[in-house]
């Protein structure tokens, strides 16, 4: 009888288990729907969230979907309104270079302190290496798409090396809090460059920014660290303001977001 007992705990163990697995799946699938739908433009800046059509849309229940749009909230890609319920953000062109000059602020501390605690040598390698790897990219003297593919591949992944070296769970929180709005990560804007004359030589320019943040990690030069990656968000500035120019009818999908964005 004992034994007929710890089975049957058992197995409800097990079907609790498989059923809380199975809500926090709806719960990603359900947010991470939400936010490319946002993020495309399919749910333009000041929508309604209407809870009912999203659960229909979705195919999930009310619960993940509620999680899921608290968890937007939270990001900034939607607000809570007076009277209950969500509606998608629209950011200003100034909210946008405001959270580019946040990133860069953060980032900044970060590489200081990467600098200042002295990184990992496997992580400082596997930095040289990325670093290496854009360099063959950026040979070429025309980029394809897939190059600009690559480059954002490359770039991302060097960013994320530069927060592990700092060893500050802390400062990353944040920082991915603000990298989550519109255009305000690293790579944001480097498909608008694409079809730019001078996107090649901006993303040399970015590279060399690379290097010698580096270089000045390794060195333990946390001040010069912490300068040059200030600078280096400053490019991200620059292409909003070219991409918020260029915006119009043959925008590319990847930048339908910017609809989110409103002029000054």
């Amino acid at each position: 009888m004992a034994n007929a007992i710890k089975k049957v705990a058992a197995g409800a163990d097990q079907t609790g288990a498989e059923g809380q697995i199975g809500t926090e799946s709806a719960q990603v699938r359900a947010l991470l729907k939400l936010r490319e739908l946002i993020l495309s433009g399919e749910l333009a800046g000041g929508t309604r969230i209407a809870e009912l059509t999203i659960v229909e849309r979705l195919g999930v229940s009310r619960t993940p979907i509620r999680a899921a749009l608290m968890r937007l909230e939270q990001e900034g890609l939607l607000e809570a309104l007076p009277n209950g319920g969500y509606a998608v953000k629209a950011f200003s062109e100034r909210d946008i270079a405001d959270a580019i000059e946040l990133r860069g602020t953060l980032e900044g501390l970060l590489v200081r302190l990467a600098a200042e605690r002295g990184a990992p040598a496997v992580v400082l390698a596997e930095a040289r290496e990325c670093l290496r790897q854009v360099d063959a990219v950026l040979a070429d003297p025309a980029l394809t798409d897939e190059a600009f593919s690559a480059y954002v591949d490359f770039n991302e992944r060097f960013h994320a090396l530069l927060y592990e070296m700092a060893d500050s769970p802390v400062t990353v929180r944040q920082l991915e809090r603000v990298v989550s709005l519109p255009f305000a990560s690293a790579s944001a804007f480097v498909v608008a460059q694409s079809n730019s004359p001078q996107a090649r030589d901006m993303l040399v320019v970015a590279q060399d920014q690379h290097w010698q943040v580096l270089d000045a990690i390794e060195r333990g030069e946390g001040t010069r660290a912490e300068a040059l990656m200030r600078e280096h968000s400053r490019l991200a500035q620059r292409n909003l303001r070219h991409a918020l120019s260029g915006q119009g009818a043959h925008m590319p999908e990847s930048l339908k977001a910017m609809k989110l964005i409103r002029r000054r």
